[in-house]
């Protein structure tokens, strides 16, 4: 049995039994996948995988308990080589955060800087995508931090770390009627052509479950993944904007004006993401303390241990 052997099937798996996207990720041929997923077959004395045809069509009993047991390998390995790394190399070596535009752009800039400026021999790489994406990158491991408020709860192969609270604003053109509003309400927004977040960014959710609640349609008009994107479109008058409020700066976003939008839709709560099963790197560390001061080496092993880190402070 080989390592290289089990990421084969772990990854036709991934690829929903895919052997020739399996190949394409791996950068190798599918006659050679699946002569290796046959000889491992051979020696373990079952069959991982029912097929019909030269096609694979379904996981067999047997074969999910082995890809359980695989996957776990494989997380094992790349524990030992990042150990290795870290013992063998001092304050080296890379460390990839997944995360949205919005954290990207507003949230981790400082904490990029601070963290850039005390480990200079670290390769830091920011990929953005939406929240599914960011999840499954840290899944696979192509991320060793996920960091997202919509959807990394649903994945219980992640260990969630509350990180800190947000909340949406209204955006609107200077001298829009809506600015004469006293009190702002969902029915006054719904008057209005809406400009915000994707349904699966930045707390959207929760924007569709207050006027759910209210009963009452509201009028988006377009919808985008960037704050920038929706704040142009702001400008250009074709609608009012919601989104975050750390993305509004008043001196740079000039001829726009920010009005709160708390008692509308809420509070929206950021995470980090931490596969289960993984060696967490020192700089690693110190990256998540930096951008979340209460998330301490402490309070992350016992999150990784199996407590949650919110029974011991609250946001």
């Amino acid at each position: 049995m080989k390592l290289q052997q089990l990421r084969y099937i772990v990854e036709v798996e991934r690829r929903g039994l895919n052997v020739s996207e399996a190949a394409e990720a791996l950068y190798t041929s599918q006659p050679g996948i699946s002569k290796q997923i046959r000889l491992l077959e051979d020696e373990l004395g079952v069959s991982i995988f029912e097929r019909g045809g030269k096609r694979l069509t379904a996981i067999t009993e047997p074969g999910r308990a082995i890809l359980d047991i695989a996957r776990r390998m494989l997380r094992d390995a790349e524990n030992i080589r990042r150990v290795s790394e870290e013992h063998a190399g001092g304050d080296s070596g890379s460390l990839v955060i997944a995360t949205t535009h919005t954290q990207a752009r507003y949230a981790l800039p400082a904490v990029v800087k601070k963290f850039v400026d005390r480990h200079p021999q670290v390769r830091l790489s920011l990929h953005q995508g939406h929240p599914a994406q960011i999840a499954e990158w840290a899944l696979q491991g192509e991320a060793d931090i996920a960091i997202a408020t919509e959807a990394l709860d649903q994945y219980p192969q992640l260990v969630m770390l509350p990180c800190y609270q947000w909340v949406h604003c209204v955006i609107a053109p200077d001298g829009h009627p809506i600015l004469g509003e006293r009190t702002l309400s969902l029915a006054a927004l719904a008057r209005w052509p809406l400009i915000t977040y994707d349904s699966a960014f930045a707390g959207r959710s929760r924007i569709n479950k207050a006027f759910e609640l209210a009963q009452i349609e509201p009028n988006v008009v377009l919808t985008a993944i960037d704050a920038d994107v929706i704040k142009t479109y702001v400008s250009l008058g074709l609608g009012l904007g919601i989104i975050a409020r750390m993305a509004y700066d008043p001196l740079r976003d000039s001829g726009l004006q920010a009005l709160p939008a708390e008692h509308l839709f809420g509070s929206n709560t950021t995470r980090i993401g931490l596969r289960r099963g993984t060696h967490v790197r020192r700089f690693a560390y110190d990256f998540i303390e930096l951008f979340a001061p209460q998330l301490t080496r402490r309070a992350v092993d016992m999150a990784l241990a199996g407590a949650r880190p919110d029974e011991e402070y609250q946001l």
